[in-house]
């Protein structure tokens, strides 16, 4: 069954709506962004969180001091990279989390950068648009991803997904796991629970709490 992760949590109330509808992975931002959060507040967010919810820390071209530092007080499982970080960077943390690597996707071409970070446990696949490094709403050419797969890695499909086009983004993909933020939202940084479920029974159908 496709994972779902929803980015951009930055309230309690909201990672518990996640984690009771049944997403199965949830992301928290420390790059500049309308929903990014500090380090107390994902430290309180965490420590009430249930087992088995896989928390991922996005950066984008951070220190690496500051991120083992986060990671000191945040006990987060899987850490995302969403700049040009160089690849060693990446593998400082390998051993002991997984990674997922973000590629912005303008053309077929932009997936060569794969090649250079092949040690990422998966690639997200985010829309490219100038001067936004996320968060845009808008979708990229979904063969595109489908193609991605050619590299042996697990695809986590982002950019632009919504309860109205997620069905047919997965048909078209077919990815390991799908990642939605701005698509459920009320306001950057607050979720909707109402479209919170309506993606996630799109998704995984309707075997999710009321």
């Amino acid at each position: 069954m496709i994972k779902v992760k929803i980015c951009g949590i930055t309230n309690l109330e909201d990672a518990l709506e996640a984690v009771n509808s049944g997403y199965d992975a949830l992301g928290f931002i420390f790059a500049d962004s309308p929903r990014k959060i500090n380090i107390e507040a994902a430290e309180y967010i965490l420590k009430a969180l249930p087992p088995f919810i896989n928390c991922v820390a996005v950066f984008m071209n951070e220190d690496p001091a500051i991120i083992k530092n986060i990671l000191k007080n945040c006990p987060f499982d899987t850490i995302q990279f969403h700049g040009e970080e160089n690849p060693q960077v990446l593998m400082q943390f390998k051993p002991h989390k997984k990674i997922i690597k973000s590629i912005r996707v303008k053309d077929e071409q932009s997936l060569n950068v794969i090649e250079d970070y092949k040690e990422a446990d998966a690639f997200l696949l985010d829309t490219y648009v100038k001067d936004m490094a996320g968060g845009t709403g808008q979708t990229f050419d979904w063969q595109i991803a489908r193609t991605a797969k050619k590299f042996n890695r697990p695809i986590i499909l982002s950019g632009g997904l919504n309860p109205e086009n997620i069905l047919e983004a997965i048909n078209a993909v077919e990815p390991f796991a799908v990642d939605i933020s701005s698509g459920v939202e009320e306001h950057p940084g607050k979720k909707s629970r109402v479209l919170m479920k309506d993606f996630i029974v799109k998704v995984k159908g309707n075997n999710n709490y009321e």
